[in-house]
């Protein structure tokens, strides 16, 4: 079965339940400025969990399009790494808002993976809530007791697990409840494992999906109170069940993948195989948060979701080098996604080539310093450790974010002084504060213009139509203040746009 019919049997399923099938929400959540990236499928629904919203049906079911390189949910370092970590991946979902609870969630969920999926039931194990004396709540034993009433799943295979395992908070005050996980065991004999296992996190057992029964309501004092509304809230990785199904050892080894991993052999003229596995994974993953991130708004810049995309790009750059690729690449893997994708995902179908032009364009600036700071890099780290200076200089001079030293210095077993590279940020960071405020204070160097304009718009846009508000003439030429713009000014140790002002043809 591939990942298309797997998706579809999904959604289709639920249908057939009663639910809504809901497109996926953008990457970014225009209403939501808690979230860098869209990181679970709950997301898009938080308000109608807060009570501060709702929707004209009860039952949903969609699959959500995710990126996780931030806060608590942060994969990025083990990405390529890891079989099953990812910085995009897609999170599928059947939703209940004070509709059906426990005894429909659990249920559906076993028919789908043992009857339509056809998943060895010998295989699979629940667990529950243990309860928390600390929140005065007992075991949950409703939960416990469904799962003997309305699946096959033996007692002997029910763990109860603990709070920071299967209670599920929204923040430190909101809606909140126990949930029940559906794990499966992939070791070679079944009948060898055992819930101490399960409980440590053994890797033979593998987490499908997460049921949460959103019953209660955490107040500012930390107590618990019980919802006047009960939601269903589920969670199952794409990527990790497709693996499962199609019985492959990785979420990269399924076929949604194959094609990406073939294109980066085509422009790396290298194979995938044990020597370059980690370069592939990482540019194949990366390339997809890209791609989806961009298409939904995003662009590389100095901040914020900018400053995390191009993160993300500069690291899959660096991992080109490990492939010998010196010239821009990346961007020619845009189309692929876009392929693979655009039937589900249509907007990444349709603003490809958009996308492929702003990559092209990081690519470019980055890769005229990518090579002189690998060269400086193989410098500063043969004394076996990475100075805070020196990492700052890699920073500063060759815009290789701190995280990206820290990762080719860990592939070397040697350390980045983090606290050293700290304090020289805060140098510089009182340094332009203190530049800002002397170039202001000089009317001689100074160009002020009063009013609006100067709005930066290069987030959205490569190109603009503006209007000059304001002409100087200085000894080198001209200078224009423009009413709005798409060049970035020189700032954070980035290089300014280059381009090119028309008017009158």
């Amino acid at each position: 079965m591939n990942s298309s019919e797997i998706r579809e049997d999904f959604l289709r399923f639920f249908e057939g339940k009663g639910h809504t099938r809901v497109a996926s929400a953008p990457v970014v959540l225009p209403d939501d400025p808690t979230l860098l990236f869209t990181n679970a499928g709950m997301n898009p629904f938080k308000d109608v969990f807060l009570g501060q919203g709702s929707r004209d049906y009860t039952r949903a079911v969609d699959t959500q399009k995710c990126i996780r390189v931030s806060g608590k949910h942060n994969d990025l370092e083990e990405v390529g790494v890891s079989e099953r970590h990812h910085t995009f991946f897609e999170m599928l979902g059947n939703w209940s808002f004070g509709d059906y609870f426990k005894r429909e969630a659990i249920g559906w969920a076993w028919e789908l993976l043992t009857t339509t999926w056809g998943l060895p039931k010998e295989r699979i194990w629940g667990t529950v809530f243990e309860g928390n004396e600390a929140d005065g709540l007992p075991p949950d034993e409703e939960a416990e007791a469904l799962w003997g009433e309305t699946t096959d799943l033996p007692a002997s295979r029910i763990v109860r697990l603990p709070a920071e395992d299967v209670f599920w908070e929204m923040g430190n005050t909101g809606p909140c409840g126990p949930s029940s996980e559906l794990h499966i065991y992939l070791g070679d004999d079944p009948a060898q494992a055992t819930a101490e296992q399960l409980r440590a996190g053994h890797s033979d057992f593998l987490e499908l999906w997460n049921l949460v029964f959103i019953q209660f309501n955490r107040d500012d004092s930390g107590s618990l109170h019980p919802l006047p509304s009960r939601h269903i809230d589920t969670g199952m990785g794409f990527e990790r069940i497709c693996s499962v199904i199609q019985n492959v050892p990785s979420n990269f080894d399924i076929d949604l993948f194959q094609p990406l991993l073939a294109a980066i052999s085509d422009v790396s003229r290298k194979p995938y195989d044990d020597a370059s596995r980690v370069a592939f994974r990482v540019i194949a993953d990366h390339i997809r948060a890209l791609t989806f991130a961009i298409a939904d708004g995003v662009v590389p810049s100095n901040e914020g979701r900018g400053y995390v995309l191009r993160r993300i790009l500069r690291r899959a750059s660096r991992f080109g080098r490990n492939l010998d690729i010196h010239e821009p690449f990346i961007y020619r893997l845009t189309e692929t996604v876009a392929s693979q994708m655009g039937d589900v995902f249509p907007e990444v179908r349709e603003r490809a080539d958009y996308v492929a032009r702003v990559i092209r364009s990081e690519e470019e600036g980055f890769g005229k310093t990518l090579d002189r700071g690998l060269e400086l890099f193989e410098q500063v780290s043969s004394g076996g450790r990475v100075s805070g200076a020196d990492a700052f200089q890699l920073y500063d001079t060759f815009g290789f974010p701190i995280d990206l030293t820290q990762l080719m210095a860990a592939e070397r077993g040697i350390e980045v002084d983090l606290d050293a590279f700290q304090a020289e940020m805060d140098i510089q960071q009182t340094r332009s504060r203190e530049a800002g405020k002397s170039v202001f204070a000089s009317s001689e160097s100074a160009y002020v213009v009063s009013g609006d304009h100067s709005e930066f718009i290069g987030y959205d846009t490569l190109e603009a139509d503006a209007k000059v508000v304001s002409v100087r003439s200085t000894d080198d030429g001209q200078e224009l203040v423009l009413d709005a713009t798409p060049f970035y000014s020189e700032s954070g140790g980035q290089v300014g746009d280059h381009g090119v002002i028309q008017s009158n043809g």
